[in-house]
């Protein structure tokens, strides 16, 4: 009974490997154009290679390319990310709308003075006596206060419109540089600052207050001008520079130096330092609050 079956799987395997010839010919002329030698295993062994091969193929062009979008169901990236983009903007545009019609419904109640007393259940319980409440400051709280003012002791934001000159002249300005007055402030012949002579042509300008440098630029009039800007509406302008040290955006300290004072620009006669200094959009005496 084992013979027989063993017999019958060797003859099942010999029909697998038995070859055949297909052949393709002519209708008109019978002459045989092709012909390949296979058999049942081939075919099998073959057909399924092939199989596999097309199913990866069409599985790689599903996922790496964009026929993945012509499958019903499926979303891209782009299609979740604005999906989610969306879903937030209804929520905050739901709670926005949440508190728009609060606020509705209490104008229409005040219109119709129909105004809801205040629910003091909760404060009721807490029983708090004002007389118990203590308003003495705490040491941290008096250190906190007089390290403050010592910070803000000369800033220049406390100057007032009204009562500039006695506030602008507790700053404490730095002098730009040091030297003689050549030509000092006069508006009515249009020099709306100082002109300084220093002792050695390559001296450092230095800023005056801390702030930001809202102009580093060169003209033919003036030469090399650098301004900054303090807090309080407070503007230094220092003009016939040679140098310039820093550029627009820069934040310097008072003290810092900015520029190399020189004789560039046609109004310059020779190496000086043409300062300004303006107070809420109005030229002001440098003298009256520096000392050169």
């Amino acid at each position: 009974m084992g013979k027989s079956k063993e017999s019958k799987r060797k003859k099942a395997f010999k029909r697998l490997k038995h070859k055949f010839r297909l052949v393709i010919l002519n209708d008109e002329t019978f002459k045989e154009e092709f012909s390949i030698i296979l058999s049942p295993l081939n075919v099998f062994t073959w057909g399924g290679l092939a199989v596999i091969l097309l199913a990866g193929l069409v599985i790689s062009a599903i996922a790496f390319t964009p026929l993945r979008e012509l499958i019903p169901g499926y979303a891209d990236v782009t299609t979740r990310r604005m999906a989610t983009y969306a879903a937030l903007k209804a929520d905050s545009m739901e709670q926005r709308l949440g508190q728009y019609e609060q606020y509705l419904g209490n104008l229409k109640a005040i219109m119709r003075n129909e105004v809801r007393k205040e629910d003091t259940s909760l404060q009721e319980g807490l029983n708090v006596s004002i007389d118990s409440i203590e308003y003495k400051p705490s040491a941290q709280d008096s250190a906190l206060r007089n390290d403050v003012e010592n910070n803000e002791a000369y800033n220049i934001s406390q100057i007032s419109i009204g009562n500039r000159a006695s506030s602008l002249s507790a700053a404490l300005l730095f002098p730009p540089i040091n030297g003689v007055v050549s030509s000092t402030f006069d508006p009515s012949k249009s020099h709306y600052g100082v002109d300084v002579v220093p002792p050695n042509s390559d001296e450092v300008v230095k800023a005056v207050l801390p702030g930001r440098v809202t102009l580093s630029t060169w003209s033919s009039e003036t030469g090399h001008i650098i301004q900054i800007q303090h807090t309080g509406d407070l503007i230094s302008v220092y003009k016939h520079n040679a140098v310039l040290l820093r550029e627009m955006g820069d934040k310097v300290e008072a003290g810092e130096a900015i520029a190399i004072v020189g004789n560039s620009g046609e109004f310059s006669s020779g190496p000086h330092l043409h300062f300004e200094l303006w107070q809420d959009g109005e030229a002001v005496d440098p003298q009256k609050y520096i000392v050169f």
